[in-house]
């Protein structure tokens, strides 16, 4: 890893574009709040940097061995994605303030990121691209580290910028619709995973 400098921006690129993990905070911190919605996003910077060592440190081995692995992880993933895309589709800010409706918790948002397909593009585009097989463990340790580092203020962003749109959106119909947009462009996200299986 030479370039230091490639992988921050490899890091901030992937985690500040729209993917599950970045629609899914900006809902939240539209439906709950920052405070709320905390727990969540220290879900994905500990999950996510998790997952890549993991799979940076042999899994990816075990799934290159076994792709059925690889293909039981991703359709469990995308079965979970499209039941959150139903139930973010279903809501509307009466029903989550009611309903007794909680953010997902710091455990639901680690294990979120193994049924999220952009976390997996994100690491083996990673792992292979800025790793060789004499670094592996090494490089693999500095993009977790990156991505740890860029998640905060990437993903961060999302999440404020979803608590200040509840200036905007203010009734049950807006929360509706911004809702069911947001179910949509998850469903988006994921679709290109979908026409890989």
């Amino acid at each position: 890893m030479d370039n230091l400098l490639s992988v921050f921006l490899f890091t901030v690129v992937m985690t500040i574009t729209p993917g599950p993990n970045n629609i899914m905070i900006l809902a939240s911190g539209l439906n709950f709040g920052i405070k709320r919605s905390i727990p969540h996003l220290l879900g994905i910077a500990i999950g996510f940097p998790m997952m890549l060592i993991a799979v940076g440190f042999g899994l990816e081995t075990a799934i290159k061995a076994t792709p059925a692995i690889h293909t039981f992880v991703k359709i469990a993933g995308l079965g979970y994605l499209l039941f959150l895309a139903y139930k973010l589709f279903t809501t509307v800010k009466q029903k989550i303030l009611g309903s007794g409706a909680k953010p997902l918790t710091f455990l639901q948002a680690v294990l979120f990121q193994w049924a999220n397909p952009k976390a997996w593009v994100m690491i083996f585009s990673g792992v292979g691209v800025f790793t060789t097989s004499a670094n592996i463990q090494e490089a693999t340790l500095l993009l977790a580290l990156s991505f740890f580092i860029a998640i905060f203020p990437c993903n961060g962003s999302w999440l404020f910028l979803g608590s200040q749109m509840k200036k905007l959106i203010k009734t049950d119909f807006h929360y509706k619709v911004f809702n069911r947009i947001m179910a949509i462009l998850l469903l988006i996200s994921v679709f290109p995973s979908v026409i890989e299986i």
